[in-house]
């Protein structure tokens, strides 16, 4: 972004998001200053880029949480659209690096750029450079992708950070064993918060939302989509609280028998389980089990 007149002797620009002045006379002339000078902080140059600067980071963010979205679900993405939004920086950042995956079992890798025309370069579990144009892509959700460690380790060969957790996502695999009438999964429960307050606003700073006494998450796995739910305690309810079971429910509400829930509605309502008690054991000081689990 160009630099902006803004009162005498200076100018301004968002630089790294952050409203930055340089002079444009003197000694200094041409010199970013290390501070905003109070006389420009009131400017409307500055207001307004401090305005873009929000309404940037809020754009950041929906970018991330659309691609997100995409990821949990693994839901199919037309290349017209990803070549559409591509050019935007925002939006590149939250794909760039994601694994995609196509019917064509050479167009899988990780994302690196995408073409106006719907061409895609990626770089192949090989570690060979393509450029691949299926017609749709999906960003697998990690318990889905069968060479997750081969993934892993030529991340690390590449340097690959992803925006959106991927690959490095915590999971865990639904048992084979399951008992068939189980509906609830106990291994979370008893994780202890000085109030419900405390745990709601824990689970809204993770992005889960509270319903019904319960910290939710839906997820849209196989078709469908399922709701996991962690038991936190009736509203307004007064002093200390702890979580309870993890349970999943359908679209009409029916509890799902354990047998019955999907692996990545499985891996999400396990996630969220095991992120809620991790806080507790935190403050507690203890160690909380790892994940990628059977």
């Amino acid at each position: 972004m160009g630099w902006t007149p803004a009162g005498e002797g200076h100018e301004v620009a968002l630089v790294k998001g952050r409203v930055t002045a340089r002079a444009t006379s003197g000694r200094s002339a041409g010199r970013m200053l290390k501070t905003l000078p109070i006389a420009l902080r009131d400017h409307p140059e500055v207001e307004r880029l401090r305005l873009l600067a929000e309404w940037l980071d809020r754009h950041s963010s929906a970018c991330l949480t659309q691609v997100d979205t995409w990821m949990v679900s693994s839901l199919p993405v037309p290349t017209a659209l990803l070549a559409r939004v591509w050019p935007d920086e925002a939006w590149q950042a939250a794909l760039r690096d994601l694994v995609i995956v196509s019917d064509d079992p050479d167009a899988s890798g990780f994302l690196r750029d995408v073409t106006d025309t719907g061409d895609l370069r990626i770089i192949t579990l090989d570690g060979a450079t393509a450029r691949v144009c299926p017609r749709t892509v999906t960003l697998p959700h990690p318990v889905l992708l069968p060479r997750l460690e081969e993934l892993r380790e030529l991340a690390a060969e590449l340097g690959v950070a992803q925006k959106v957790e991927q690959i490095h996502r915590a999971t865990w695999h639904k048992p084979a064993d399951l008992p068939e009438r189980a509906t609830e999964v106990g291994g979370f429960t008893g994780g202890e918060f000085p109030s419900r307050y405390a745990l709601a606003g824990l689970a809204a700073s993770l992005d889960y939302r509270i319903s019904d006494g319960c910290v939710t998450c839906r997820v849209r796995d196989g078709g469908r989509t399922a709701r996991a739910a962690v038991w936190i305690g009736a509203p307004y309810r007064d002093g200390a609280t702890r979580t309870g079971p993890l349970s999943w429910q359908d679209e009409d509400g029916r509890v799902l028998p354990l047998r019955e829930v999907g692996p990545v509605a499985w891996s999400e309502g396990m996630r969220m389980a095991a992120a809620l008690h991790a806080a507790r054991a935190d403050q507690e000081g203890t160690d909380e089990e790892g994940s990628d689990h059977e």
